[in-house]
């Protein structure tokens, strides 16, 4: 009985964090994480106040509801979630899509607009939970590597687009594309304040000599620190310099959104969107942050996280939030180690709000755009960007669609478009497997190489074809034009034989090519056969059939035992080896007839020596497990 209770208690014990993923980071904490923690917390909780009011407007809000947002999700996503350094709440892309779902339905601002805003980001929650707990976050390991890189690029582009205007002192600049600001800024470029453009390169040195000469004391908080005393000597406040202003304190409210069937079927397609939004910019978030960490993320708990902390927020008069870009660099560069340092973010919101409404006023706007200026700075992974430029063409045309999507149309659109654009160049490149003519690399070696790269000696009468690749439906016609094309290039060919080595997977249209193929050439006096079939390959329904349907005389285990008889059967026709002169095979009898280990009458009297041992492949690239 005790052991029993024991058990289950060990059960209980080790299934807690799967549900509470804080039991695993929070007993692992020492001081000094703390004291890391609280101190980006602290430079989170003052960079986050002209944020979440941005946010709240762009999404036809209250201004206090973006800091809501910016507390309660922000909190709840940390304790939840899977990411160490993403910071969750309001985010630009949702807040324009609750705008332009919302508002032909109701006036933006208003108190139906607010209650359908709320009951919308309640049903995203509860849309976003539903999928983490049926493990649909392996949908995110099909956003490519590459695809976070260029995404990160382009929003690190966006957000310096975003700030150009407070750090110069340009605050008449309309919101718009990153074409119209540009536009915009250019044109009014003349009107540059230059004690704004002080005040912001001043942030961003300090933030920079703090970085690199004094790291105990926060950088960001130091940079925004000394852009303040400077815009104080200037007396920036009373000679135009932007400040961030005087934020009313007020705590979150419990509220339930009010509902009815009829409205929640007019926001469940809204809802949904919104949903696969807020995962698609998290997931992307927190891997292009675990990249530079080191994190291992399971997206599942990410979704579940993302999932609880809309549905509680909905109850707590927030409306949806996502990781953000922002405030996640700045977390993660202001020293954060744990979602502690989120957590606490959220505590020193609420009390700032609470005791000390009005320290926002004395913060400068450049300085805040300097801060973020640099974090966008930071968001370029550069050394990534050369590595894509000069290995693979393939990835470098995902990265630059990504970069050049998420700089022209909306966020989410750029991260499915990247994705779609990389999954089909992957099928792409799984559709035409390489099919290369390999011969031996010396007359009678074991060793198969590429023939045509390296110049190799080719038998008239019998060809090698290796498949690097699965044979599916997408490889059949590839596959099937280059045996074709082998063929009528070679018409003295007796025998075609398929080193199967790289295939991993034939599937019912693989199956068929072959057999209608082995077919085809038997009327024109060629026999196909295989080798190298992996017994794994072979335990596969259309496989099997394949090798059934072939027969035992066209199925090799390997090379050396496919090349005794296929040159054996070359000769039982019209004896064309006797007066071959290229003898590449150790089976060939000319070959067998000048070895000094065989004698005239054996060469004379058969052409292949029985009982010869297999040859080792250890170092044959055609050989399964190894690689070309």
């Amino acid at each position: 009985m005790n052991t029993k209770s024991a058990s289950a208690k060990d059960t209980v014990r080790t299934g807690l964090p799967r549900w509470l993923p804080f039991l695993q980071w929070a007993p692992q904490l020492s001081g000094s994480d703390v004291r890391a923690d609280l101190v980006a917390g602290l430079t989170g909780a003052v960079m986050v106040l002209p944020q979440g009011v941005a946010y709240a407007l762009i999404a036809g809000m209250p201004a206090q509801y973006g800091l809501y947002g910016a507390m309660v999700i922000a909190a709840l996503a940390a304790l939840f979630g899977c990411s160490r350094h993403m910071v969750t709440g309001p985010a630009a892309a949702l807040s324009i899509m609750l705008l332009s779902v919302l508002a032909p339905l109701a006036t933006p601002g208003s108190a139906q607009f607010i209650e359908m805003t709320l009951l919308l980001t309640l049903l995203a929650g509860l849309i976003q939970l539903g999928l983490g707990l049926l493990r649909a976050g392996n949908l995110v390991s099909y956003i490519s590597h590459t695809v976070v890189v260029g995404f990160t690029s382009g929003a690190a582009i966006l957000i310096a687009s975003s700030q150009l205007g407070h750090a110069l002192g340009l605050e008449r600049l309309a919101a718009g594309s990153l074409f119209e600001q540009w536009q915009q800024l250019l044109a009014e470029l003349p009107l540059t304040d230059w004690r704004s453009l002080l005040i912001a390169v001043a942030t961003m040195l300090a933030t920079l000599a703090c970085k690199r000469w004094v790291k105990r004391i926060p950088s960001m908080l130091a940079g925004m620190l000394a852009g303040s005393l400077l815009c104080w000597w200037l007396d920036g406040s009373q000679q135009g310099v932007a400040m961030v202003g005087e934020i009313s304190s007020s705590w979150p409210v419990w509220h339930l959104p009010q509902w009815s069937l009829e409205t929640l079927a007019l926001l469940l397609p809204g809802a949904l969107t919104v949903a696969l939004l807020g995962l698609v910019e998290a997931a992307a978030i927190s891997r292009s942050i675990a990249i530079r960490s080191g994190q291992r993320i399971d997206a599942n708990q990410e979704f579940i996280g993302q999932g609880l902390a809309n549905t509680v927020g909905s109850l707590f008069s927030c409306f949806a939030g996502s990781g953000s870009f922002t405030r996640s660099g700045l977390n993660y560069d202001a020293g954060a180690r744990s979602p502690l340092a989120v957590v606490s973010s959220a505590v020193f919101l609420l009390l700032i709000l609470l005791l000390w409404p009005d320290i926002t006023r004395w913060l400068p706007l450049p300085a805040m755009a300097g801060g973020i200026l640099l974090i966008a700075w930071n968001l370029f992974d550069l050394q990534q960007i050369r590595h894509l430029r000069q290995s693979d063409r393939r990835e470098w045309l995902v990265f630059v669609i990504t970069l050049l999507a998420t700089l022209t149309i909306r966020l989410e659109f750029a991260v499915l478009l990247g994705v779609v654009v990389s999954l089909l160049l992957h099928l792409d490149k799984t559709a035409r497997p390489n099919v290369v003519e390999v011969a031996p690399l010396q007359a009678g070696s074991a060793e198969l190489r590429n023939a045509a790269r390296l110049g190799l000696a080719l038998c008239p009468a019998i060809r090698i074809l290796r498949i690097d690749g699965p044979l599916f439906f997408g490889s059949a016609d590839h596959v099937q034009q280059a045996i074709q094309r082998c063929c009528n290039q070679y018409p003295n060919t007796r025998q075609l034989l398929l080193s199967c080595t790289g295939v991993n997977h034939i599937d019912l249209a693989g199956s068929d090519m072959l057999q209608q193929q082995a077919e085809r050439l038997q009327q024109q006096g060629i026999q196909l056969s295989i080798c190298w079939l992996k017994q794994l390959v072979q335990q596969q329904t259309d496989a099997a059939a394949l090798v059934q349907a072939l027969g035992p005389n066209a199925v090799f285990e390997d090379i050396d035992s496919a090349l005794q008889q296929l040159v054996l059967r070359v000769n039982q026709q019209d004896s064309p080896c006797l007066h071959c002169q290229s003898r590449i095979f150790r089976y060939c009898p000319m070959a067998l007839a000048e070895s000094p280990s065989s004698k005239a009458g054996e060469a004379s009297s058969s052409r292949i020596l029985p009982g010869l041992r297999s040859p080792s492949y250890l170092d044959d690239p055609l050989q399964p497990g190894t690689q070309s």
